[in-house]
């Protein structure tokens, strides 16, 4: 199996307050992991380093075959646009877009062709089950269908790896279970690769393999 990320050793302090001491992990492509923990023990912490928003104080990182560390400022953005899906927990869509719009924008930031970029989108808008919300904007629509468009946006570039910080930690039940599905049909039909941090167990359960961050290290 290609591996797809390989973490060795990250450190990372915030003033004299030691977060993460020694995080190793690793994982294949097409695997969905997450990330279990009571809170504060530095799972945020460790998903924006292994999505390469904040850097490690020491360690290594490979993501995709790329050392992340030997990457320059602007390099590492367009590794990241490229590279990289992002989901978070509150949907984070801009309120002046409408779905379609809102999905298109890493494309567009990409610079992909416009016309193709929406293609695309309206593609991932039938997949979602939203298609005849493409032109609703975030306040139209329900907190689901917001964080499946949120999905949509993770996946327009086509990510190697998608990072997804408590995705379904603000909806409802039913909305949650429909989310869950949602990435495990991802992961089945389109072999894509999540890091999921979460506290709902039932999620990380059904994952491939879940790891429990304790006191700076994952075991």
């Amino acid at each position: 199996m290609l591996m797809m990320l390989e973490a060795k050793n990250i450190h990372k302090s915030f003033n004299k307050l030691n977060v993460l001491k020694g995080v190793n992990m690793e994982m294949e492509k097409g695997e969905i992991v997450s990330i279990v923990g009571k809170s504060g023990t530095g799972k945020s912490t460790l998903l924006h380093i292994l999505g390469t928003l904040d850097r490690a104080d020491t360690g290594d990182l490979y993501i995709a075959g790329e050392k992340i560390d030997s990457l320059g400022r602007k390099q590492l953005a367009a590794f990241r646009n490229h590279t990289l899906g992002f989901i978070f927990q509150f949907h984070h869509l801009l309120e002046e877009f409408n779905a379609l719009e809102n999905i298109m924008i890493p494309g567009l930031i990409k610079k992909e062709n416009r016309k193709k970029l929406e293609f695309r989108a309206m593609e991932l808008l039938e997949m979602m089950d939203l298609r005849e919300r493409f032109d609703h904007k975030p306040n139209q629509m329900s907190g689901g269908e917001q964080q499946r468009v949120a999905v949509a946006r993770a996946l327009i570039n086509q990510p190697a790896l998608i990072l997804a910080d408590e995705p379904s930690g603000n909806l409802d039940t039913e909305s949650s279970e429909d989310l869950h599905n949602l990435l495990f049909k991802l992961r089945d039909e389109f072999n894509q690769s999540f890091i999921i941090v979460t506290h709902n167990m039932e999620l990380a359960a059904l994952s491939n393999r879940y790891l429990t961050m304790e006191n700076g290290i994952l075991r």
